[in-house]
């Protein structure tokens, strides 16, 4: 984004150009110029128009009509084909090409390049353009005078589409498939797609978050919207999809060893029970008491799950071990001198 008065400009980069990088940008910019300019050119981007008429009125898409409602600019577009009417935009994409991506930039992620692109229009600001005799920065106080006040509440810059979910918990959107807790099969859902998440509502509730997949044909499932399922059959814990390639604490599964040698079969729903605490308190919790649980002994779902309470609540935990039939009683009493004859051999004797 470039203000025509003093030349102060904006860039931010993403993995494809879509309906929620362009909200995303707008969002980003006006934050950057703390502002709203009173009118801003477009050129006939299918984002921002749905319908070119034969007035030359622009019919808005749904996003660009929520964008503009939201923020109460006057939108302007340029003639077909005439890149002239937006000079100066045109302008900033070749100064940006020029000066911000030659050499092509290296950054670990998009948040690191897009923080150095950032940095790179404000030290702009130093500098003039074209035959100015004040530096942009200076202009720009100018520019900032006659815009509009920020909304106190940004625009969320997400694309909105119906969903449905499937018969395998699943929910469709821009050709990859994201998981939802396995309730929710068969429900009518909405999916905000954000440029860096996916996020599934259902009935204005949210059920599922999850990181952005810009490949085609992914599978992103959370493992725990499946552990529902999958305890009411223990045995397709090792062969669920959605939970291969898990990242687990190694306590996890020092734990589930435990479990299974003590009690066989109902040791591993036992084990399946403390990983659905997940779902409802931090992994890191959940870890800490389970490696607590291995460190005293108390080898079970009640242990744990005491222990994690214990340290949310900030309280030491309280263990009634006569709960744990399966465990082996400990008995301590005074050493007598013919506790040592089971040592001696019976030929000695």
């Amino acid at each position: 984004m470039d203000l025509q008065h003093s030349d102060a400009c904006f860039v931010k980069a993403y993995p494809q150009e879509t309906t929620e990088a362009f909200l995303d940008g707008h969002v980003a910019a006006l934050k950057f110029f703390d502002g709203v300019p009173l009118s801003i050119l477009y050129d006939n981007t299918k984002i921002a128009v749905a319908k070119i008429c034969g007035d030359g009125r622009r019919e808005r898409t749904r996003a660009f009509t929520e964008l503009v409602s939201h923020y109460l600019f006057r939108d302007r577009f340029g003639r077909p084909g005439k890149g002239n009417d937006k000079g100066k935009v045109e302008g900033l994409v070749k100064y940006a090409r020029s000066n911000f991506m030659t050499p092509a930039p290296e950054a670990a992620s998009f948040e690191a390049l897009n923080a150095d692109l950032e940095r790179r229009c404000r030290t702009r600001q130093d500098e003039r353009a074209g035959q100015h005799a004040e530096s942009i920065g200076t202009r720009l106080v100018a520019d900032r005078a006659v815009l509009r006040s920020l909304p106190a509440v940004p625009l969320e810059p997400c694309e909105k589409r119906a969903g449905r979910v499937s018969s395998t918990a699943l929910v469709r959107y821009r050709c990859n498939d994201y998981s939802v807790p396995t309730a929710y099969g068969f429900r009518d859902v909405l999916v905000k797609g954000f440029v860096e998440e996916v996020v599934i509502l259902c009935a204005g509730i949210e059920i599922a978050r999850h990181p952005r997949s810009y490949g085609a044909g992914v599978f992103v499932s959370d493992p725990l919207h499946y552990l529902a399922l999958i305890e009411t059959k223990p045995n397709a814990l090792d062969q669920a999809a959605a939970l291969q390639g898990w990242d687990l604490p190694e306590a996890f599964q020092h734990l589930r060893h435990l479990l299974e040698a003590r009690m066989g079969n109902r040791g591993e729903r036992e084990f399946i029970q403390v990983l659905r605490l997940m779902e409802a308190m931090p992994k890191d919790v959940v870890a800490s008491a389970v490696t607590e649980a291995i460190r005293i002994g108390a080898i079970g779902f009640d242990a744990v799950k005491l222990i994690a309470l214990a340290r949310l609540e900030r309280r030491p935990p309280r263990l009634d071990l006569a709960a744990y039939l399966h465990l082996p009683k400990t008995t301590v009493r005074t050493t007598a001198a013919a506790d040592y004859a089971v040592l001696v051999p019976e030929a000695a004797a």
